[in-house]
C-alpha cells in the first residue's frame, strides 16, 4: 500500500466517525464555486472559481506548512475573474480551486501555472492534505517539477463524479504572477508545441543574427558589428532566463543561481545596449552624451558584480531601473543624432521606439503591475525581433551605400584612365589638384567652432603663419587682436552653462558684424577667448575695431532664463607684426597686451609695443 494511503485512510475513517464533511476541513472554501472540468467555458473562466489568501509575515497562515494548519476562521477572497498578480511582498499566498468531474468516467487534466520565476510552489489535492502532491520552484532542482516543462504543471485526475479541492502555497522573493489555467492533455501539448515554435524561431533568429554580425566583425574589424552581436546574444540569454528556459536547460540543479542569473544577465544586457548604441550612433568622444553612456556602462558593470551580493528583490529593481534609463537615453540620443543629419539614426530611433514600449510593458508585468505575463513576454519578443530586423537592415543599408560609393569611385577612375591614358601626366596633375581641393574642403569642415560658427584655433594656427609671411613679403601691416570675456566663470556659475553658451553666441554675432572685410577673420580659439586676424590693418585700425566691439558688447543686455538682463564686457589686446617677428612672437605680444587690459580694470583695449631688437 502506498505510504500516503496509510495516512489518508485513517483520516477518512476519523472524518466518518466524527461526521465531519471533507469540505469543512480547515482552509476549505465552500463559497468558491466548483469548476466543472468538462465544461470548456468554465475552464476558460477558471479565475471566476479561484479564491486566494494573502498571509502576511508573523500570521498563523504565513507559518502554516499545509492546508490542515490553516486557521479555521480564515477568510478567503474570490479572484472574481481576475489574474492573481502581486508586486513584491513578503507575504505567503494560498490559492484554492475546487474542481469537479461531471463525466461518468475518470479523466485527466493539467493545472498550469504560467509563470516560471517563483521561488517555491506547493500543490495539494483534497485527498493529500498531509503530504503535498508537488513541491517545486526556483529554490528546488528543476526535476522537482515532475514534468520537464518551464511552467508548473500539476496532473489532476478525477474519477467519475469526483470533486477535489486543489490548494497552492506560493512564496517568492520577487513579484508574484499566478496565471492559472486548467487544460486537457491535448490542449497542453498543442499549446506547448505552438509556444515551442514561436520561441524556437525567436531565439534561433537572434542566434543567427548574432553569429552573422560576429562574422562581419571578424572580416571587417568594424566594432559596432561586434557590439551588435554582443547585444543580441546577451539580450536573448536574458529573455531565455526570464522565460524559464535557462533554469530548465542551463542550470537545472543550481537552485541559488536561478534568482541570481536574472539581474546578472540584465546587467550584461544593459552594458551591451550601451556599447552598441554608442558605437552605432557614432557618439563623439568627450561629449556629454559620451560621458553619460560611459557612466551607464560602468554602472551596468558594477551591477553585474552586485548581483552576487545584493538580495534578489533589490538587485532586480536596480537593474531594471538602469536598463530602462539606458533605453530612454539611447532613444533620445538617436533622435538628436537623426536631427544632426546622421541618417542611420533614423532606423535606430524606429527600432528603439518599439523596444522602449516593450521593455516598459514587460518590466511592469514582471514586477506584478500587469497581468498575463505570457502575452507580455510575446509582446517583448515581438518588439525585440522588430528592433533586431530594423537595426540589421540599417547596417545592411549602410554597407550598401558605402559599397556603392566605392564602386562608383572605382568605375569613374577606370573610365578616366581608359579615356585619358595618353594624357597620363596631365591627368596626374589634375588628380593631385582635385585631391588637394578635397583635402582643403575636408580641412574646412573641421576648422569651424560648433557652438559659435566662427573659425576655431586650428584654423588660426594654419592661417597665421601664412599671413605673417605675406605681410613680410608685401610690407603690408598685419594686426592680431585677442579678446576675452570678463568674469565669464561667474556668468556660468550664476546662470548656468546653457546661458553661458548663449552669451558666447551673442559675442560671436557681434564679432561678425564688426569684422566686415573679406580677408578679416574672427576666431573662437577656446572657452570665452576670441581672436581677430586683420591683414592690411595697422595698430590704430585694430584699436578702432576692438573699441567698437567692446562698446557694442557692453551696451547690449543678454536676457537670462528668468528674464534678468545680463551685461557682458570684454578685454582686448592687439599686436602688429614687427620686423623680425614670427607668428609666435605676434601672438605672445597680443596675449601680453590682453593681460595688461585685464590687470588695468578690464573692459578696455591695450596695444602691444614693438620689441626693440
Amino acid at each position: 500500500m502506498p505510504l500516503y494511503l496509510r495516512f489518508l485512510l485513517p483520516l477518512i475513517g476519523l472524518l466518518l466517525v466524527t461526521d465531519l464533511p471533507l469540505a469543512a476541513l480547515p482552509g476549505t472554501t465552500p463559497h468558491c464555486p466548483a469548476l466543472d472540468a468538462n465544461d470548456p467555458v468554465q475552464r476558460e473562466a477558471l479565475m471566476n472559481h479561484v479564491c486566494f489568501l494573502s498571509a502576511a509575515p508573523d500570521t498563523p497562515a504565513h507559518r502554516a506548512e499545509s492546508p490542515r494548519e490553516l486557521p479555521a476562521d480564515i477568510q478567503w477572497t474570490s479572484a472574481r475573474g481576475h489574474d492573481l498578480v502581486f508586486s513584491h511582498t513578503d507575504s505567503v499566498y494560498w490559492v484554492r480551486l475546487n474542481v469537479r468531474n461531471s463525466d461518468d468516467s475518470q479523466k485527466l487534466w493539467y493545472l498550469k501555472l504560467n509563470y516560471p520565476l517563483l521561488d517555491e510552489v506547493t500543490f495539494w489535492r483534497s485527498s493529500e492534505l498531509v503530504e503535498p502532491a508537488l513541491t517545486t520552484g526556483d529554490q528546488h532542482p528543476f526535476l522537482s517539477r515532475g514534468i520537464d516543462y518551464r511552467y508548473f504543471l500539476l496532473p489532476v485526475t478525477l474519477g467519475a463524479g469526483e470533486t477535489q479541492a486543489i490548494t497552492l502555497r506560493i512564496q517568492s522573493s520577487g513579484a508574484l504572477n499566478v496565471p492559472l489555467s486548467l487544460e486537457t492533455p491535448e490542449t497542453t501539448i498543442a499549446e506547448s508545441n505552438h509556444l515551442t515554435l514561436i520561441h524556437g524561431v525567436f531565439y534561433g533568429a537572434l542566434l543567427v543574427f548574432a553569429i552573422f554580425n560576429l562574422l562581419l566583425f571578424c572580416s571587417s574589424g568594424t566594432s559596432y558589428y561586434f557590439y551588435n552581436a554582443f547585444y543580441m546574444a546577451s539580450l536573448g540569454l536574458f529573455l531565455f532566463a526570464m522565460g524559464g528556459f535557462a533554469n530548465q536547460y542551463f542550470w537545472p540543479d543550481s537552485t541559488g543561481f536561478a534568482n541570481t542569473s536574472i539581474p546578472m544577465l540584465m546587467s550584461i544586457s544593459s552594458l551591451a545596449m550601451t556599447l552598441f548604441g554608442r558605437s552605432f550612433l557614432e557618439i563623439p568622444t568627450n561629449t556629454i552624451a559620451d560621458k553619460v553612456l560611459t557612466g551607464l556602462a560602468l554602472t551596468s558593470a558594477g551591477l553585474f558584480f552586485m548581483a552576487f551580493l545584493l538580495p534578489y528583490n533589490k538587485s532586480i529593481v536596480l537593474n531594471t531601473g538602469i536598463a530602462l534609463l539606458i533605453i530612454a537615453c539611447l532613444f533620445i540620443m538617436g533622435i538628436v543624432r537623426w536631427r544632426q543629419g546622421y541618417s542611420p539614426a533614423k532606423w535606430y530611433v524606429m527600432a528603439w521606439s518599439g523596444m522602449l514600449a516593450g521593455a516598459l510593458i514587460y518590466s511592469m508585468a514582471a514586477f506584478g503591475h500587469l497581468a498575463d505575463f505570457l502575452a507580455r513576454e510575446i509582446f517583448m519578443q515581438t518588439a525585440v525581433a522588430a528592433q533586431v530586423i530594423l537595426l540589421n537592415y540599417a547596417m545592411v543599408q549602410r554597407w550598401r551605400l558605402l559599397n556603392k560609393k566605392l564602386l562608383d569611385v572605382e568605375h569613374n577612375a577606370r573610365t578616366d584612365l581608359e579615356l585619358k591614358v595618353h594624357e597620363r601626366t596631365a591627368q596626374l596633375r589634375s588628380t593631385m589638384r582635385e585631391l588637394e581641393k578635397a583635402n582643403r574642403q575636408l580641412a574646412t569642415l573641421s576648422l569651424n567652432d560648433a557652438l559659435t560658427g566662427l573659425h576655431n584655433r586650428r584654423h588660426m594656427d594654419n592661417l597665421l603663419p601664412e599671413l605673417c609671411a605675406e605681410a613680410r613679403r608685401t610690407g603690408q601691416p598685419l594686426t592680431i587682436a585677442l579678446l576675452d570675456a570678463d568674469h565669464f566663470k561667474a556668468v556660468n556659475d550664476s546662470w548656468g552653462h546653457g546661458f553661458g553658451d548663449r552669451c558666447l553666441q551673442h559675442i560671436a554675432d557681434i564679432l561678425r558684424r564688426h569684422v566686415k572685410r573679406p580677408r578679416d577673420i574672427a576666431i573662437r580659439f577656446g572657452g570665452e577667448e576670441f581672436a581677430i586676424l586683420l591683414p592690411g590693418t595697422d595698430a590704430d585700425g585694430a584699436l578702432g575695431v576692438c573699441e567698437g566691439i567692446l562698446e557694442d558688447i557692453a551696451t547690449i543686455r543678454v536676457p537670462a532664463d528668468d528674464g534678468t538682463p545680463v551685461t557682458l564686457t570684454m578685454s582686448a589686446g592687439t599686436a602688429t607684426l614687427s620686423q623680425g617677428d614670427d607668428e609666435r612672437d605676434l601672438f605672445r605680444r597680443a596675449d601680453e597686451a590682453l593681460y595688461r587690459a585685464k590687470a588695468c580694470g578690464r573692459n578696455r583695449t591695450e596695444q602691444a609695443t614693438p620689441e626693440v631688437s
